[in-house]
C-alpha cells in the first residue's frame, strides 16, 4: 500500500466528489440513547449506512471501477463478497458500463443477491467464502476480468481513508474511534487517513469472535486464514487477512479487540428503539463494543464509532434479533 499524505488523500476525495455522499455524523446525546451512554464521554456515530449502496464499500468501489484501464473494463470486473462489497461492485460497474459477475456464498442474504442482479451484476453462487478464492481467480484467469478485491486493494484503502477524513473534520478531536474489521480494508484506510490527521487519537478494531483473522494475523506477524467463519455479521466474515492490509492495518491500528454475535445481536435492538435504525450486526460492532467491553475505557473521552453500513431483508433481521435481548441502561 501506498504512504497516505495529505495531498493523496485531498486527491481521492475530490475524485469521489459527486459520486459517494459525505455522510453525517450524529452525535449520540439523544434522550433515548443517553442513558447508555458511559459516564462523561460524547460518542459520535458516523453514518456510512446512509452511503451509495448502504455502505462504506461504495467508497472503495467507485475509485477501483475509475482506475480501470480501456481493456479491462471491455472485459468486466469481479470480486467475492458476504453482500455489502457485491453491492458496491454492481453500483459502481453500472455506473460505468461495465458488466460485473460477483461471486456470493448460498447463505447471502437474498435481499443483497437481488440487489445486485438489480444492478445489472451476475451473480456466480458458491457454498461458502472459503470457496469463494478460487471462483474468483478462475474468472479472472478465463474471462480476463480484473478481480477488485473486497479489502485488499489500494482503491479499498484509500475510499476508506476518505471516510475517516471525513470524520476528522466533522467531529470534534477525538480520542478514541472505534472501527469494525473483517478483512481489514476498511480499519487499514481509515486509520491511515485518522492518524496521519490526528496522530494522537487511539484507534481500536473490533472483530466477531468467530471471524478473527486479523486479530490472529497480528499476533502471528503474518497474515493467517480461518479454518471456518462463524458469525452472523457475514459482511465482518473474511476468511482470511492478507499481507498488504495487514501490514497498513498494524502500521496504526493500537489493539483489536472481539465480541460475541449475542451483543451485536441485542445492539440491533438497542439502535432500533434508541436510534431508529434499523442495522445488519456488522454495523452493530463499533457502538457494541464501546458500549459493552470498551465501557470504563471510554469514559470521559471523546469517542467516534462508525455505523459502516446496513443492507438486510426484514426476514433476516427477524431471525438474528429472534432471541435477542434489549440491553437495560447501565447503573448509574
Amino acid at each position: 500500500m501506498t504512504a497516505f499524505t495529505t495531498d493523496s488523500i485531498a486527491a481521492t476525495r475530490a475524485e469521489l466528489a459527486g459520486q459517494v455522499i459525505r455522510t453525517p455524523v450524529l452525535p449520540l446525546c439523544g434522550s433515548k440513547i443517553a442513558a447508555f451512554i458511559p459516564p462523561g464521554a460524547e460518542l459520535f456515530l458516523k453514518m456510512e449506512l446512509f452511503q451509495q449502496t448502504g455502505s462504506f464499500k461504495a467508497r472503495g468501489a467507485a475509485l477501483g471501477v475509475g482506475w480501470l484501464a480501456d481493456e479491462q473494463r471491455r472485459r468486466g470486473v469481479t470480486t467475492f463478497s458476504g453482500g455489502n462489497h457485491a453491492l458496491a461492485i454492481a453500483w459502481a460497474a453500472q455506473m460505468a458500463g461495465v458488466h460485473a459477475k460477483v461471486v456470493m456464498t448460498e447463505a447471502a442474504d437474498p435481499f443483497r443477491i437481488e440487489g445486485c442482479r438489480a444492478l445489472g451484476a451476475e451473480i456466480v453462487s458458491v457454498p461458502d467464502m472459503m470457496a469463494a478464492v478460487p471462483v474468483l481467480n478462475a474468472l479472472a484467469e478465463e474471462e480476463g476480468r480484473q478481480i477488485l478485491h473486497p479489502f485488499n486493494d489500494v482503491n479499498m484503502a484509500y475510499g476508506a481513508a476518505s471516510c475517516g477524513a471525513e470524520m476528522v473534520e466533522d467531529c470534534p478531536p477525538l480520542d478514541l474511534v472505534v472501527l469494525p474489521v473483517g478483512g481489514g480494508g476498511l480499519i487499514s484506510g481509515m486509520a491511515a487517513a485518522i492518524k496521519h490527521l490526528s496522530p494522537k487519537t487511539t484507534i481500536i478494531g473490533v472483530e466477531p469472535e468467530g471471524a478473527d483473522s486479523l486479530g490472529r494475523s497480528f499476533r502471528s506477524g503474518r497474515a493467517e486464514a480461518l479454518d471456518r467463519v462463524a458469525t452472523i455479521a457475514d459482511s465482518l466474515g473474511a476468511p482470511m487477512a492478507m499481507p498488504e492490509s495487514m501490514a497498513l492495518a498494524r502500521r496504526h491500528v493500537d489493539e483489536l479487540i472481539t465480541i460475541p454475535d449475542r451483543l451485536m445481536a441485542d445492539t440491533m435492538l438497542l439502535m432500533r428503539h434508541t436510534l431508529n435504525l434499523i442495522a445488519e450486526p456488522a454495523c452493530t460492532a463499533s457502538l457494541a463494543a464501546t458500549l459493552g467491553p470498551l465501557r470504563d475505557r471510554v469514559a470521559g473521552r471523546r469517542v467516534g464509532v462508525l455505523a459502516c453500513g446496513s443492507n438486510i431483508s426484514v426476514e433476516r433481521y427477524a431471525d438474528y434479533t429472534e432471541s435477542a435481548r434489549l440491553p437495560s441502561p447501565p447503573e448509574a
